[in-house]
């Protein structure tokens, strides 16, 4: 496998596992699709760099497909939790150097937890808790959490700041955010925009900050 971006395994190809291999595959990076269903795999076939029908839970199968030549490991199975239990273990036995794995509920989590997974997701309650997030605060489009301190908002424009420039806004020294980039009418995307790029009403601002400052901004509740 060429090397220089990362390689990403995921396994489980239900509505999660799914949306995260295609996702991936159109950001451009190398993707593996693992599942049982030979259905499902033909659904991403298109989508990612190779898609294949096999055991997760059967080491000899994981060595043929070269897992451990992966950065990054996706469990995305866990409606059956000894088959999620049994992927992470030898995912780890392999030498995968960072594990994401989806849980079904909180013993499931800590099982993961004490086996070597990195990450746990509980993807229905994340999509949840970013819904209420997005409701709750008028101006926010999205928002995705980098550490317990820092986060990614897409946040919409502000009245005041429509015709303004980036330069006058100063959004760095008056709220400590800085603007990354610029979805503009007809979803354009202008990545790291000038400081003479000028406002305009359907402009949502990538910005990137500390939790605290966003919140000032946003008045969005950021744990």
């Amino acid at each position: 496998m060429k090397r220089g971006r990362k390689e990403f395994v995921v396994f489980g190809l239900g509505k999660f596992g799914e949306s995260i291999a295609i996702m991936l595959g159109r950001l451009g990076c190398n993707v593996l699709a693992v599942d049982k269903s030979e259905e499902k795999v033909d659904e991403v076939s298109q989508y990612v760099t190779h898609a294949v029908q096999a055991d997760a839970t059967d080491m000899d199968s994981l060595k043929t497909l070269g897992v451990s030549n992966f950065d990054v490991a996706i469990i995305a199975i866990s409606q059956d939790m000894q088959s999620s239990i049994m992927t992470t273990m030898l995912v780890k036995d392999l030498g995968v150097s960072y594990i994401i794995a989806k849980a079904q509920n909180e013993l499931h989590k800590k099982v993961l937890e004490r086996i070597g997974a990195d990450r746990i997701v509980f993807p229905e309650r994340e999509m949840g808790a970013r819904l209420a997030r997005n409701l709750v605060a008028n101006n926010i489009m999205d928002y995705i959490e980098l550490s317990d301190k820092y986060s990614i908002v897409e946040i919409g424009v502000r009245d005041e700041w429509i015709g303004k420039t980036l330069i006058e806004l100063n959004m760095r020294a008056r709220f400590g955010l800085n603007v990354v980039a610029i979805r503009g009418e007809g979803g354009q995307i202008d990545v790291s925009p000038g400081a003479q790029r000028r406002m305009n009403q359907a402009d949502i601002l990538v910005v990137i900050g500390s939790n605290q400052d966003i919140k000032r901004v946003t008045n969005l509740e950021i744990s």
